[in-house]
């Protein structure tokens, strides 16, 4: 059991890294993006880019998800579960932000563009990349802690 912990570890590990990587793009690139594209491209632009962002988000959040509970449930040597329930509640805070702030604003701008809903979204979309990055650091002590 302590060695399949081991492998759900390192998969958490890499997946909490990569929606790191990913919503650090996301924050400083491609929603600043957002403001260049403009009202008359921007409906089309709307509808492609979050399903197409989605085909890479949706797999490491539910990846993330689903190995953050294994973890819960199956406690990685080394590691006190309070770690575990930090990484677990900055998980909570990833997907709530994700539900009840980002996906509405999407789908406000999918209805009509509004350079202050631009604006909201690149602001509220901090809570997001604020608490992957504590997590990204928290599951790298995870794995050293591991490793004692």
């Amino acid at each position: 059991m302590i060695a399949e912990t081991s492998t759900i570890l390192v998969i958490h590990a890499a997946a909490t890294w990569a929606m790191t990587g990913l919503i650090w793009f996301i924050q400083l690139v491609h929603y600043p993006a957002y403001r260049q594209v403009g009202p008359a491209n921007f409906a089309s632009f709307q509808l492609r880019s979050p399903a197409r962002t989605g085909v890479i988000v949706g797999p490491l959040m539910f990846t993330e998800l689903g190995t953050g509970a294994w973890l819960l449930w199956q406690r990685p040597a080394g590691v006190a579960p309070g770690w575990l329930w930090m990484g677990a509640a900055l998980i909570a805070v990833c997907w709530v932000s994700t539900v009840l702030l980002q996906v509405p604003i999407h789908l406000r701008l999918t209805l009509k563009w509004d350079d202050k809903t631009v604006e909201r979204l690149i602001r509220t979309n901090w809570l997001r990349t604020i608490a992957w990055s504590i997590r990204a650091v928290l599951v790298a002590t995870w794995l050293l802690m591991s490793q004692r």
